[in-house]
């Protein structure tokens, strides 16, 4: 599958998650940890990568942004776990 975009989590450095959605992961994630990002995360640095899924397209990617924001942490933290575990996270690098 060709991603065009992807929905990313970064944690903060207070435990937090942000999500969002880019079609570089990881120019994304250096500009919030310029602290150019978001104004949540200017707050919270530094950030750091826990989850990235490829879609196909920028909607497909900013749909499963809105939906994940919607639920709760342990709703987050067991599907971030799982799709790790199933081996789907795309791993950009590891800190």
């Amino acid at each position: 599958m060709d991603h065009k975009a992807f929905m990313y989590i970064v944690e903060c450095r207070d435990g937090s998650y942000y999500t969002g959605y880019t079609t570089d992961v990881k120019k994304r994630v250096a500009v919030h940890n310029s602290g150019k990002g978001a104004k949540y995360t200017r707050a919270r640095l530094p950030v750091k990568l826990i989850y990235a899924e490829g879609f196909a397209s920028k909607e497909e990617a900013m749909s499963a942004e809105a939906l994940f924001k919607r639920k709760k942490r342990l709703f987050k933290e067991s599907y971030i776990r799982e799709q790790q575990e199933a081996n789907l996270a795309l791993s950009f690098y590891k800190e």
